[in-house]
């Protein structure tokens, strides 16, 4: 009798206030959460993960020493993904990280997936003034959704962003690899040490962003380093 009270009140309510996809804003249906069916069914997975030499893989090749990489997702300007992406970094829905999280999470649990033996997973940090100013750092739910999937743990003060530089989104591609040259430094070398870690972004462009990072982490004793990604933009 209470449950059935408690779904009569959480349809009146959805009568009000309707939850709506995030992604094509239509009303979401018993059993759709965030995202409807229909969107969820279109998000472009790229199977990274199923491949050691993928696409995500191969743009690290020369520049840092990676044992994997993987996006869950293909970002298109206009698609389903940058509507997912924009709502967790500009509309505070960090339950958009959670829903990435898990289901990346899901997908490195199998067998084949080429990311594996990880002991850490490190968001990439945001500068303390756009933190101030945010309120939260977008990657971080989506790493500690990650963690809890993969049943790890996770570490949001191991790396720290140094120097705040000009969003990678406002400057020419071949202009962001000095934009964030040394602006990350390591704040807790002992989380790091001896230890696998699995640095996470939201999108990935040219991986400037993602390759000063894992500089860094490699720079610490005895590291090694995977990399993921909610997307990866396609070239």
């Amino acid at each position: 009798m209470l449950n059935t009270a408690k779904e009569y009140f959480i349809d009146f309510f959805d009568l009000l206030y309707p939850h709506v996809c995030i992604s094509c804003s239509q009303k979401l249906l018993k059993g759709e959460k965030i995202i409807c069916f229909k969107c969820e069914n279109e998000l472009p997975e790229t199977h990274h993960w199923n491949n050691a030499e993928n696409a995500l893989m191969k743009r690290f090749w020369g520049r840092v020493d990676l044992k994997a990489a993987a996006a869950l997702f293909q970002f298109q300007k206009g698609e389903h993904v940058q509507h997912l992406l924009h709502q967790l970094k500009y509309r505070g829905r960090q339950d958009v990280g959670e829903y990435t999280g898990k289901r990346l999470g899901h997908l490195l649990r199998q067998p084949t997936s080429t990311i594996k033996d990880v002991d850490l997973i490190v968001p990439v940090p945001l500068h303390w003034k756009k933190l101030k100013k945010r309120g939260y750092n977008q990657c971080d739910p989506f790493a500690k959704s990650l963690a809890e999937t993969l049943d790890i743990e996770w570490s949001s003060t191991a790396l720290e962003r140094i120097h705040e530089n000009i969003s990678q989104t406002k400057i020419r591609r071949f202009d962001r690899w000095s934009n964030v040259s040394e602006i990350f430094a390591v704040s807790d070398a002992e989380q790091l040490k001896n230890k696998h870690i699995l640095l996470v972004d939201d999108v990935v462009t040219t991986g400037a962003t993602a390759e000063a990072c894992l500089k860094t982490i490699l720079s610490v004793e005895n590291t090694k380093a995977s990399f993921a990604a909610i997307a990866v933009a396609l070239r």
